[in-house]
């Protein structure tokens, strides 16, 4: 058996190493990839994860989708086709043999692009499938994100090469075993490109209360349809998924704003500060305060 994709995963780690001498999530001059990089065990980091393709060198991630959990490591790859809110944590890092992966963002449009200048058969969006899935790199996937990445090392060839190797990049997402997760997405009129706009919607007014009816009208669809597409989609209800958006955006302020919590539970929509105590308590693992103070002793330390 060859050993070319261990050689190319090895030149991969080397080369994010090379471009990321500090630990973090490091932009590049490549547009929508960004290489990562971490020498610790990390917390647990609750955020909204993009469209993206996010392949590991080195080291393991475990990744929280609703009740859903998603474990992978070297030359394995996570999907993600629409915005999710999950948290994520580096389970397997050290100095000596730090976290390393690559993450590469693209949009529906992106994909539909690839579709169109394809004879991919296509399902026509009719059965919806998860948002997000992890699989085993092919070789044919690896080669392009390698020679993608080479591309930093060369930068006056960026402004036309990389533009093709994302399309190729995707192209064998779409070849490969969960295909039809990515490309649902990019089918404007399929149930899941309908279920993207209310995952759209639901982001844009993450502080609004919504009734399910009013969802079911913008996605053209009845109320038992929009909750059995979304839960398929994105492991949850309409309401779970705005509480994590709320709650992770009530973090995010009384982690960088000098605000109280009853001034954060207002400002994402919790109109009941116990109500909101007690939520993200279960989410985060400790009542607000606490879990604040806890991490700024962290970082302080």
């Amino acid at each position: 058996m060859s050993n070319k994709p261990y050689k190319q995963q090895h030149e991969l780690a080397k080369l994010i190493e090379r471009f990321s001498k500090q630990d973090g999530v490091h932009s590049t001059t490549i547009p929508s990839l960004f290489l990562i990089r971490e020498s610790v065990i990390t917390e647990p980091i609750s955020r909204v994860n993009e469209p993206s393709f996010c392949i590991i060198l080195q080291g393991e991630k475990e990744v929280l989708l609703g009740e859903e959990r998603f474990l992978y490591g070297c030359g394995y790859y996570i999907v993600a086709s629409v915005d999710l809110p999950v948290t994520g944590q580096v389970i397997k890092a050290s100095a000596e043999s730090p976290y390393l992966a690559l993450k590469l963002e693209f949009t529906p449009s992106q994909i539909l692009e690839v579709l169109d200048g394809t004879d991919i058969k296509t399902g026509q969006g009719k059965n919806v499938k998860r948002a997000m899935y992890v699989s085993e790199i092919a070789p044919s996937l690896l080669d392009a994100v390698v020679r993608l990445a080479s591309l930093l090392d060369t930068p006056k060839h960026i402004s036309v090469l990389a533009p093709l190797l994302k399309k190729e990049i995707l192209y064998w997402i779409l070849q490969g075993p969960h295909g039809e997760a990515l490309e649902q997405m990019g089918l404007e009129g399929s149930n899941a490109s309908r279920i993207r706009e209310i995952i759209d919607y639901i982001i844009n007014n993450y502080e609004k209360a919504f009734r399910i009816e009013e969802l079911a009208k913008i996605a053209n669809m009845s109320v038992s349809s929009l909750h059995r597409h979304f839960k398929e989609v994105t492991a949850m209800s309409p309401i779970q998924f705005q509480k994590q958006l709320r709650l992770q955006e009530a973090r995010r302020l009384l982690l960088t704003e000098s605000i109280d919590v009853a001034e954060a539970a207002f400002r994402v929509g919790y109109e009941s500060q116990s109500q909101f105590s007690r939520e993200y308590s279960r989410m985060f693992g400790f009542p607000p305060r606490v879990e604040i103070s806890r991490i700024r002793e962290n970082y302080v330390h």
